[in-house]
């Protein structure tokens, strides 16, 4: 009898023991709550000079938060300024040239094409009157008192006579008209194109100072003072600290259980009791073999989707690459949504 007691003993306790086991090796499912497995991707960002001059001021450093358009470097701009001081000096040049054609002729150039019209009178007058006499003392002697060559340039001298007062008379005729349409137009082309100059010029200067496009925090300083800077050469890279994203993977078992939108807390392995609130921002269409660098309890050749959920990291607790666990609860996705459908309706109407 005692030894019928002890084999039962005994049989028992292996029941248990392998219950036990069983439990250990295969855990009871919550199925109310999703729990993934992912890292922290967070956003970079390398900036570089547009211009390439030498570099003047590298203002932070490694580690530094930066806001949203502060100046992280600046450029020698020396010549840059010298020259549109003489861009700005050729425009205002332009300008009056400009000024001037608009204005027209003043009234005491009117003045002096009009003296001239009147010099150029008396003068074809006198010339007239000059070939007159030759021409009446030639008739009356009958050629013998005056050569034929005094003839020939007494009228020569009256016809130049002639030609400088229709001269005169043209010339006063365009001060009093004032300048054509077309020279306008021109002055006004050379100014615009000094104006152009003299902002694209401004517009360098500007971009000689390098700013942070958004919140961020510097990840790697990359340039000093004196160095030559290019477009191809990244001054500083800059992770951004808003948005921060928790990339993980859910198998196609649980993929129907989840959606856009859905509140997620993510934790770290530093601070496990702490949570990070975050929303589900992208579920992908296209599955994919598990990631080496994600650790699950699935087997790692199991097909899955990657999800990313954004969270909101004030604190930056968050850093790139960090083991994430995400934990999501499935009973708000089994929760009704007429509320939501109804008023999405209502706004659609």
């Amino acid at each position: 009898m005692t030894k019928k007691i002890a084999v039962l003993a005994l049989l028992l306790a292996l029941l248990a023991a392998a219950v036990l086991g069983w439990r250990r090796l295969h855990p009871p499912v919550d199925t109310r709550q999703l729990t993934l497995y992912g890292n922290v991707d967070i956003r970079q960002v390398s900036l570089a000079f547009e211009g390439s001059d030498r570099v003047a001021q590298m203002r932070v450093e490694e580690g530094e938060h930066v806001q949203a358009g502060q100046v992280l470097a600046v450029l020698d701009t020396r010549t840059a300024t010298l020259r549109l001081a003489q861009a700005e000096a050729q425009a205002a040049v332009l300008e009056q040239a400009l000024r001037a054609l608009r204005s027209g002729s003043r009234p005491e150039e009117i003045g002096q094409a009009a003296a001239q019209v009147a010099g150029a009178q008396a003068e074809a007058q006198r010339a007239r009157l000059q070939l007159e006499r030759l021409e009446g003392a030639a008739a009356g002697t009958d050629g013998r008192g005056v050569s034929p060559q005094d003839l020939d340039n007494a009228r020569a001298q009256a016809r130049v006579a002639l030609s400088r007062l229709e001269a005169a008379r043209q010339a006063e005729r365009l001060a009093r008209l004032g300048p054509r349409r077309e020279d306008v137009a021109r002055a006004e082309a050379q100014l615009r194109a000094a104006q152009a100059e003299a902002a694209l010029l401004r517009h360098q200067i500007a971009l000689a100072e390098l700013k942070a496009p958004q919140a961020a925090v510097v990840r790697a300083r990359l340039l000093e003072p004196g160095d030559m800077a290019s477009p191809q050469r990244p001054a500083y890279t800059l992770a951004l600290t808003d948005p921060k994203w928790v990339r993980a993977y859910v198998s196609e078992p649980q993929l129907g259980r989840i959606r856009p939108g859905m509140a997620a807390g993510v934790s770290t392995d530093a601070a496990p009791s702490e949570t990070i609130p975050g929303r589900i921002g992208f579920i992908s269409s296209v599955a994919e073999f598990t990631p080496k660098s994600v650790q699950t309890e699935a087997l790692r050749t199991e097909l899955v989707y990657e999800i990313r959920v954004r969270v909101d990291d004030p604190q930056d607790r968050l850093r790139l690459g960090m083991p994430a666990t995400v934990r999501i609860d499935l009973g708000a996705a089994d929760a009704p949504a007429a509320p939501a459908a109804s008023a999405a309706s209502a706004a659609s109407r």
